[in-house]
């Protein structure tokens, strides 16, 4: 299985950090966010990796090169940063299969990768992702999962403003290559951008498997200097152990 990276954004929630590097690159306890994140998927058995980049592009390659950490890497790039869904299809050649994609601002677990990938064999689900209960606050933030009566999944619907449900994904899935189609035919969003939870919805609709389970466990995104400094925190202490 391949992974899939869109690392294609500046973040500028982190201010003045990303003035001269991509978010990717920021530091957290002496090695770059995405270094972390690509060192991960190696210890779950991921071995190749597409990442989708953007903003500083050219840092981000001479950064980490053809391989890293055991994982073999392939660039596309989004020269516009139309959303992840758009990032997403940038990268439909570069993939053979069905695929594990993470965020590159999401630091997660190696349990939490390897249930997901695990989820979809055991299921035989065409998404699978991990989830949790946030405020309603945070639901409108986010995106969100929709369910039925029985509460199975139903959909997902992108930074709603009035939240159908408060479970919410983590930030990665393992997806089938149907999803670029799913991508193509989805319409920008009211932010003007086309985002994966439609395009996932789309796959839904149309009689796609979607299976989740519930995560219990520490993750981190990273949007803010606050956000980085819980992360590197967090790494900090693991080390210690």
């Amino acid at each position: 299985m391949q992974a899939l990276i869109p690392a294609a954004g500046r973040g500028t929630r982190l201010g003045s950090l990303t003035d001269d590097r991509p978010k990717p690159l920021v530091d957290i306890a002496g090695q770059p966010l995405i270094g972390r994140i690509l060192e991960g998927i190696a210890r779950v058995g991921i071995d190749e990796a597409v990442i989708v980049v953007g903003y500083q592009r050219d840092r981000l390659v001479e950064a980490l090169g053809t391989q890293y950490g055991g994982v073999s890497l392939t660039y596309v790039v989004q020269k516009e940063q139309l959303g992840l869904a758009h990032a997403h299809e940038c990268a439909a050649d570069a993939i053979d299969g069905p695929f594990l994609s993470i965020n590159g601002d999401n630091l997660l677990p190696d349990c939490a990768l390897r249930r997901m990938m695990a989820l979809r064999d055991e299921m035989g689900a065409d998404v699978t992702t991990l989830t949790e209960r946030v405020s309603r606050e945070e639901a409108r933030r986010t995106a969100v999962l929709e369910l039925d009566e029985a509460e199975r999944v139903v959909g997902l619907v992108e930074k709603p403003d009035d939240p159908p449900s408060t479970l919410v994904p983590l930030g990665g899935y393992t997806l089938p290559p149907a999803i670029f189609e799913a991508c193509r035919q989805i319409e920008p969003s009211n932010r003007g951008e086309y985002e994966l939870p439609d395009a996932i919805e789309w796959l839904v609709d149309r009689g796609g498997a979607i299976a989740v389970e519930p995560f219990e466990g520490t993750r981190f995104n990273i949007n803010t200097p606050d956000d980085l400094a819980a992360a590197e925190s967090h790494v900090e202490q693991l080390h210690a152990e």
